[in-house]
Parts: structure tokens; C-alpha cells; sequence
């Protein structure tokens, strides 16, 4: 077994924009004449897509929505976290994003970015940050009607890859994931993924009791051990930083 993709989440991998989220949920929330209780967005949101985060909200309030309804939130907020980001002179990028991408392609490994985020969202942070180039596949919030932890996000990025290079024949078992929640994590698990949580959102210990392994940020992922993991040359427990 060899290692031949790296799958990276979006908000809380490669963005630093999850108080962004927060700030944008209570508002529409506020404009719907409702309010966010402490700790919620953590407990509903994180590692979610909108979709389920906000259903999930208005389903707890006691409100019905139309799945017409339901779209219309979902671009007030996509829309108002773009102006957001236009307001900002420089995106949040985690660091140590951009050389390891730059590493994963050094090493042939294509890329993806599996996402509850909207599409028009992810695209915009990758053009301005430069990231794009990287970039094979974007499975996006607007792809798929389920979220993470459910699979369908990450083997819909492995049909999508291998629709782009048959020759590459992907399996799930092939993929090395990048994800900060625990709903990530679970997800990328269930697709049959090996997964590297990044103790960006919680910290190193709790994800590394959920992960295969753990780094404190993403400058201490070395592709070259990762890769003799999925050889067989190295066992897994032999990854972890310090933590």
C-alpha cells in the first residue's frame, strides 16, 4: 500500500476562520429572532456543514424550515463570510500550509480539499492565498446533502480523482487525511482513511486519542515517515510528535 493523495479539510486546517463562523451563525440567528447559547456553535457547528449546523439550530428552537428556506440561509451566510474576508487585508492561513502543499506535490501526491464550507467560499480563500495551483479536487458543502462524520465528502473526492486520472486507481486506503474536529476525523476513518489531526480547533491530547496521529501544526508533518506508515516500513505509533 502506498500513499498517493493528501485530502485537506478547510476552516480549521487550512483557515483560521472558525470565530469568523461563529460570529456569522449568531447573527443570522439574531436576524431570525433567535439567539446562539453559549457553547452551542461548538457542540452543533464544529466540524459540520451549514447545512446540518443550521438545521440543526432551528430544529432545536422548535422552527421549520423549507429546504428552499433552508438554501436561502445558507447563502446570507456564505455571502456576508465573503464580505467578511473581503475586509481583510490578509487571510488567515494556518502556517505551514503552503510549504506542505508544496511537499505533498514535490512527492506526486495530488490533493484535495473536502469541505462542509460552500464551493464559492473555499475557491475564493484558495485564489487569494495562491493555493489553487495545488489543488486537484474540491468537494464542497453544496456537493453533497450529508456531513461529516459521515463518509460521503471524502469517497466522493476519491470517485472525483480517479474520474480526473483513471491511471491513478485511488483507493480510500490510499488517502492520507488532514482534519481538526472529531467529526472530521470520523469521517475520513469511516471512508477507510488514515488520519493526521492537527491540533488547531482542540487540543493535542484530545486529538490524539482520536486520531491515527496527532501534530501540534502542520510544519511538523513529514511526509517521509508518513509515506513509510503506508509502506509498512514504520509503524504507526512512531509518528506522533511530542506533544
Amino acid at each position: 500500500m502506498s500513499l498517493k493523495a493528501v485530502l485537506f479539510d478547510f476552516n480549521g486546517v487550512i483557515i483560521n476562520d472558525e470565530r469568523v463562523h461563529e460570529k456569522l451563525i449568531e447573527q443570522l440567528l439574531v436576524e431570525e429572532n433567535l439567539r446562539l447559547k453559549p457553547g452551542e456553535y461548538q457542540e452543533v457547528c464544529l466540524g459540520r456543514s451549514d447545512r446540518v449546523c443550521l438545521l440543526d439550530l432551528f430544529t432545536r428552537r422548535g422552527r421549520v424550515v423549507t429546504e428552499d428556506y433552508l438554501m436561502r440561509l445558507i447563502q446570507r451566510k456564505s455571502q456576508a463570510y465573503q464580505r467578511e474576508l473581503a475586509t481583510l487585508e490578509t487571510v488567515p492561513i494556518y502556517p505551514g500550509v503552503a510549504d506542505l502543499m508544496e511537499k505533498a506535490r514535490s512527492a506526486q501526491f495530488v490533493i484535495g480539499v473536502v469541505s462542509g464550507a460552500m464551493r464559492s467560499e473555499i475557491e475564493l480563500v484558495l485564489h487569494r492565498t495562491g493555493l489553487t495551483e495545488y489543488i486537484s479536487v474540491i468537494v464542497a458543502g453544496d456537493d453533497i446533502k450529508t456531513s461529516k462524520p459521515a463518509p460521503e465528502g471524502y469517497l466522493l473526492a476519491v470517485k472525483q480523482l480517479n474520474d480526473r486520472d483513471p491511471a491513478l486507481k485511488l483507493q480510500p486506503e490510499h488517502c492520507l487525511v488532514i482534519e481538526d474536529t472529531f467529526a472530521g476525523i470520523a469521517a475520513a476513518k469511516r471512508a477507510g482513511m488514515q488520519v493526521v489531526g492537527v491540533a488547531n480547533t482542540y487540543p493535542y491530547h484530545m486529538i490524539q486519542r482520536q486520531a491515527n496521529w496527532a501534530v501540534d501544526d502542520l510544519t511538523e508533518l513529514e511526509f517521509d515517515r508518513v509515506q513509510r506508515v503506508f509502506d509498512g516500513t514504520e509503524r504507526t505509533e512512531a509518528i506522533p510528535s511530542e506533544g
